[in-house]
């Protein structure tokens, strides 16, 4: 009889342990590690990997090429805006977002040539063979470009090919100036760059533009008019106002380096005529003595005064 109860007791005890741990895992939290991660911002944003031989539309190319390069995957990006010039030759804007993109990746060569002590700090560019069937560079010129300036003179071609075709296009004149504002060719930037304000001055982006290539040739007192028309359409411009800043200091040393430059011509003159004055009074001194040695002298008239006295009357 003890045996049974005993029996008995033991399930009951066992059943009840049973479903009190059961209730314990039914009422916890499942652990973090079993919860889905979710997405960053990034991540959400990413486009989703396109081939670029599936793309058949140059714009799509170059809007799927600025979707990469946004999201830095700059080598994906490069491969798409091959596509876009593969597929429309004269894609002016295809061809300068191809150099944003090369010229990146030039900053991160040069920049791991300085981390690993590279004697050359910098990494030479491989001329860029990207198109198929096209002849090869011949003049040592070209061959020296990296990737990232034949992709801008290409693109400075095409945005002339523009021009030709519409001169009052004031978007190509703007681009053209941008293009060969990353070869550094300046003054051909601010000469494209004039003609765009002049076609259309009420955009404060293409002032600002100009006033910074004049900053960077120098003609601070040229940068200062745009930069305040761009204020005047653009009062929150932080890039604007650092800009006018820039330009105003940079007019303000000329003028004392002016200032000063006269200054000193002014002191060398005086001190030159004082000098010239001092010998010229001694080369007179000089001339009158010798005139005065050289001039034949009166007879004295010592001995006649006498006679003339002892003329008898």
């Amino acid at each position: 009889m003890n045996r049974v109860l005993l029996t008995v007791t033991l399930s009951v005890v066992f059943s009840l342990a049973t479903t009190s741990s059961c209730s314990r895992q039914a009422d916890e939290p499942p652990q973090p590690e079993q919860q889905a991660q979710p997405q960053t911002v990034e991540q959400a944003a990413a486009p989703a990997p396109v081939d670029p031989a599936t793309v058949g539309d140059a714009g799509q190319a170059l809007a799927l090429g600025n979707q990469l390069l946004e999201n830095n995957k700059t080598e994906e990006a490069i491969q798409m805006f091959l596509r876009a010039v593969e597929l429309n030759p004269d894609l002016a804007d295809a061809y300068f977002q191809l150099g944003i993109a090369y010229a990146l990746i030039e900053k991160e060569r040069r920049d791991a040539a300085l981390a690993d002590g590279s004697a050359a700090a910098a990494v030479e560019e491989e001329p860029a063979d990207n198109s198929k069937g096209k002849k090869k560079a011949s003049s040592k010129q070209e061959e020296q470009l990296t990737e990232s300036e034949r992709a801008f003179k290409k693109a400075v071609d095409a945005y002339q090919r523009i021009i030709d075709k519409n001169p009052d296009d004031h978007v190509a004149y703007f681009n053209l100036g941008r293009a060969y504002n990353k070869l550094n060719e300046d003054e051909d930037a601010a000469k494209a760059l004039k003609q765009a304000v002049k076609l259309n001055p009420e955009d404060a982006e293409y002032q600002i533009e100009l006033g910074a290539i004049l900053i960077k040739l120098a003609q601070y007192r040229e940068a200062i008019p745009p930069l305040k028309k761009a204020l005047e359409l653009d009062p929150e411009n932080s890039k604007a106002l650092g800009l006018l800043e820039d330009a105003q200091a940079g007019r303000s040393r000329l003028d004392y380096a002016r200032k000063e430059a006269e200054k000193n011509s002014n002191s060398n003159s005086s001190a030159k005529t004082g000098d010239d004055s001092d010998k010229g009074e001694g080369t007179n001194e000089t001339r009158d003595k010798e005139q005065n040695e050289a001039a034949p002298k009166a007879p004295s008239n010592t001995k006649q005064d006498q006679k003339s006295a002892n003329r008898p009357n």
